[in-house]
């Protein structure tokens, strides 16, 4: 069995969105509507308004695995609409940073953070069982990725012009056509 040193969880991931940088930017300044989107954040409350520096979320991330974490995340730096920096405290600490570009008529975005897991119970657990947390946190991103290309397929939906101009209305979330 393999005993990792330290408890912490790395990312780092790109993917294409369909929107241009500045409706993906405005599509998460709905800060208020995270709770709906992805279902493992419970307990959302939020001081400030916006995608500014200062603002605090507070949570609880709820993986499906058995442990739940408290968090807190700062907005450090936000440079609409290109990126943001933020600083993630509690249950896990670190930094994260969002990275938007264009892409086409859409956005390459491109997200990373490290952060060190604090719950005693979660520090031993990943002692012994590093890939079981790294699962769930696997399995977390991958809930969220889809919860927000949803959402930002739904705004490029409503702001697209018919299907006879621009991109084709049923396009993926990679670019490429969907049946029908």
């Amino acid at each position: 069995m393999a005993v990792v040193a330290t408890p912490v969880i790395d990312y780092s991931g790109s993917f294409h969105l369909q929107l241009p940088p500045s409706g993906v930017w405005a599509t998460i300044e709905h800060i208020d509507r995270l709770q709906r989107w992805w279902p493992w954040l419970h307990d959302l409350r939020v001081e400030g308004t916006g995608l500014q520096p200062g603002v605090l979320l507070h949570g609880v991330v709820d993986p499906p695995v058995p442990y739940c974490m408290r968090v807190d995340v700062e907005l450090v730096s936000c440079t609409a609409p290109w990126a943001i920096d933020a600083a993630v405290h509690g249950d896990l600490r670190g930094p994260a940073h969002l990275r938007l570009r264009p892409e086409g008529s859409g956005t390459r975005a491109e997200v990373a953070w490290s952060v060190e897991m604090m719950q005693p119970a979660m520090r031993l657990a990943s002692r012994v069982a590093h890939p079981l947390l790294q699962w769930g946190h696997d399995r977390v991103v991958e809930s969220t990725l889809r919860g927000f290309r949803r959402q930002v397929e739904q705004a490029w939906r409503e702001q697209s012009p018919p299907a006879s101009g621009g991109e084709p209305r049923d396009a993926a979330p990679d670019g490429r056509r969907g049946a029908g």
